[in-house]
């Protein structure tokens, strides 16, 4: 097995969940007592998301460009960033170092395209939802996709940043998740991308009336492959 590097702590929340689905299907894979090699470097979430919310952009670079030469340093042969909205620094990231780190839009794209999909609704935080550096990549896979719903946003982002990156689950938000994927179920589309690692604690991914592409999911199972080659 090769050793797959994890940029975590953005938050602490979904970098637990990347770890057990990477560590499942490991041990799926190859049975008894396997697991995945893994070397993750957890950062400061407070620190990141200071960045982020000031538009600090360098700032935010900074800190996963440091975290990916550890990584590298470390050994670790690719790197998975354990966020969606911080793939806004990607390109960054990547120049500052010789491995390759996996897009989670590339291999969510892959997977609707192979999947046949051509519309779908992105939800995930504002900065996913709004801007190009995502959209973009998932576009060209051929995907065509709603235009953003702004109050949408809004009210994800003070779901993932006031309960789900603190670990806290309610029952209220679930029920607005449930409401609004009803809603979109209506439109012209033929699934939902669930462009947030922590959205997946308040929807069932496997039980909703539109097909959900949960890109958590997707880019853990990528790094899997990664490690077994």
């Amino acid at each position: 097995m090769r050793k797959l590097g994890l940029i975590g702590g953005l938050s602490w929340t979904s970098t637990a969940r990347y770890y057990e689905i990477i560590n499942k299907a490991v041990h799926r894979a190859l049975g008894g007592q396997h697991s995945a090699p893994l070397l993750i470097d957890s950062l400061d979430f407070a620190e990141v998301a200071r960045c982020a919310t000031q538009q600090d952009w360098d700032c935010a670079a900074g800190q996963l460009i440091a975290s990916a030469r550890r990584l590298e340093q470390g050994g670790a042969g690719s790197i998975l960033i354990c966020a969606n909205s911080m793939h806004r620094v990607y390109d960054q990231v990547q120049a500052e170092v010789g491995i390759p780190i996996i897009h989670i839009a590339e291999v969510v794209g892959d997977r609707m395209q192979a999947d046949g999909i051509e519309k779908a609704a992105l939800i995930g935080t504002r900065n996913v939802m709004t801007e190009k550096f995502y959209r973009q990549r998932l576009v060209a896979h051929g995907v065509s996709l709603l235009p953003a719903d702004m109050e949408l946003a809004d009210r994800i982002d003070r779901i993932v940043y006031d309960e789900l990156t603190l670990g806290k689950v309610s029952k209220e938000s679930e029920r607005y998740m449930k409401s609004e994927l009803t809603d979109i179920a209506k439109e012209d589309v033929q699934a939902v991308v669930l462009a947030c690692t922590e959205l997946e604690m308040i929807v069932d991914v496997k039980a909703n009336v539109l097909p959900i592409h949960d890109c958590t999911g997707i880019h853990a199972k990528a790094g899997v492959d990664f490690i077994l080659g």
